[in-house]
């Protein structure tokens, strides 16, 4: 026996209203209309529903016993009707991408051409997040996913898949007496006053402090830097010396500033986070078109460990 959603919205209807005129008005259908899906309907089951005496409507104990469960299919599918068009929904929405430098390295284009052919209605968009949220974004919500260097404040609230392990190399006035070296050891860095990370960056901004390799002597701190072009003004004026993973270097590299290799140092690394309660199919989506990216990218980080 196969009874339509229709059938049972119908029976529920006059089984609440107790009246066929009141049920058809709030169905907008005709009266007519509605009794005659009534009857296909207690010919489908072999039994009436109602009780009709012309002057009132009762349910019979037929109805009585079907009324829970017709309540309970139309609440589900009620449910599912709305769980599917909020996935369709997704599916045409904006993905907000969080970054607060660009990622480089080739990903960024990989990863869209993926994503879009995945999600043709959706639109993907960057936004440039400033250093003082190292989560580009994602602790506030103004972002859906984000190309972020670890470690993250809050790490517990995230997942993330690393895109890129970096050696961190440090940036120099060019007058600097080491500004000359092939290498510097981290070594000869440890009395410098270093430029840092706003305090709100907290785990990254000791990451580049390189904190956990000073032995514990604490960093001399010469500033604060929130942009690439603070960080590149204030080691040009020789305000401090910095840390950057090599990706970057090229950003501040330039008139005045050399950029040399550090031995003594553990690598950066770059990951693709997002909330770890976010399963929207977008979210998702973007996720694995990143996975498939550094799939397909020779030298891609593919031992790189999954939070």
């Amino acid at each position: 026996m196969d009874v339509h959603g229709r059938d049972l919205r119908y029976f529920a209807a006059v089984a609440e209203q107790l009246n066929f005129t009141r049920a058809a008005e709030r169905l907008f259908v005709s009266q007519p209309a509605l009794s005659k899906q009534i009857r296909a309907l207690e010919q489908q089951l072999g039994a009436p529903l109602f009780d009709r005496d012309g002057r009132s409507v009762r349910l019979t104990p037929v109805g009585e016993a079907l009324l829970p469960h017709a309540r309970q299919l139309l609440a589900a599918w009620e449910a599912a009707y709305t769980d599917v068009e909020a996935a369709k929904a997704g599916q045409r929405a904006t993905l907000a991408i969080g970054i607060s430098t660009s990622p480089g390295r080739g990903l960024l284009p990989a990863v869209r051409a993926r994503f879009t052919a995945a999600h043709p209605a959706a639109k993907p968009v960057l936004r440039q997040i400033g250093w003082l949220d190292p989560t580009a974004g994602l602790a506030d919500g103004s972002t859906d996913v984000a190309f972020v260097w670890l470690p993250l404040p809050g790490a517990d609230r995230y997942e993330w898949v690393v895109v890129a392990r970096e050696p961190r190399v440090v940036a120099l006035p060019d007058s600097h007496r080491l500004a000359r070296r092939d290498v510097v050891e981290f070594a000869e860095l440890l009395d410098e006053p270093f430029l840092a990370l706003p305090e709100s960056a907290r785990a990254l901004r000791d990451h580049f402090l390189a904190v956990d390799e000073r032995g514990g002597r604490p960093p001399v701190i010469g500033g604060e830097i929130a942009s690439t072009e603070e960080t590149y003004e204030a080691v040009r004026g020789g305000d401090g010396v910095v840390l950057l993973a090599a990706g970057n270097a090229p950003l501040v590299a330039h008139e005045g500033v050399v950029v040399r290799p550090v031995g003594g140092l553990s690598p950066s690394e770059l990951a693709l986070a997002w909330r770890r309660d976010d399963i929207r199919p977008l979210v998702r989506g973007y996720v694995a078109a990143c996975r498939s990216a550094l799939a397909g990218t020779a030298g891609g980080p593919m031992d790189s460990p999954r939070k």
